[in-house]
């Protein structure tokens, strides 16, 4: 139940933390997704709240929703011009070189017939900054957190691919694939002028547990 999962909520936004494996947008097999499950989110108001972003949905962890058309365009807007910060953890199938760093890697579609849509690498493609830092390693793989300045689709995942040469662990299109994706919205904060900032923290889901890292 999606109001068991709000980690922020005012009268012009909500944060939740979207559990792994439920999509955002209906899918068109219409099974369960965010979008279906809104009526839950009103908390009094008869307006629907609807998504300012979008997270994969193999990805859990935080999602802003607006409550309000006004706040929805500011929230955009912020979203825009890359004032929100945003915090992701991931687990790396490696350890990458270093502490920390930057990959500045642009981002293209590809698609063919027989193996669909993803992204990748190429620089005619959209300019994409990600910041990365290295939180624990053990057993060969790596915690890392990531913080994306632009918000390119599978923007994390390529940059963990292609930009350290290491992919995520669990994932089905940049990886080795696995019953899980280890890529979660872990933090996200959303400036708003006078009024105080939306700051929301997700804890990392149970199969977090399981590869032997704690929170970063």
């Amino acid at each position: 139940m999606l109001e068991d999962r709000v980690l922020f909520i005012d009268g012009e936004a909500i944060v939740i933390d979207k559990p792994a494996g439920l999509p955002v947008d209906r899918p068109r097999d219409r099974s369960p997704a965010v979008e279906t499950m809104l009526g839950d989110l009103t908390f009094g108001f008869q307006r629907l709240p609807v998504a300012v972003h979008r997270l994969d949905r193999d990805t859990s962890g935080c999602l802003l929703l607006a409550r309000n058309p006004k706040a929805l365009k500011r929230f955009a807007q912020s979203f825009e011009a890359g004032a929100v910060s945003k915090k992701y953890l991931a687990v790396l199938d490696g350890v990458p070189e270093g502490a920390s760093g930057t990959i500045e890697l642009a981002l293209a579609k590809v698609s063919s017939a027989a193996t669909g849509w993803r992204m990748h690498g190429d620089p005619r493609g959209k300019p994409a900054l990600t910041r990365w830092k290295l939180i624990d390693s053990g057993g060969g793989r790596a915690l890392v957190a990531f913080y994306p300045e632009t918000g390119r689709t599978h923007q994390i995942r390529v940059h963990a691919a292609e930009g350290l040469g290491i992919p995520i662990m669990g994932d089905p299109v940049y990886g080795a694939g696995g019953p899980h994706m280890m890529l979660h919205a872990a933090a996200l904060t959303v400036p708003r002028g006078a009024k105080p900032e939306i700051r929301a923290t997700a804890p990392l889901p149970g199969h977090f547990a399981a590869t032997g890292f704690g929170d970063g």
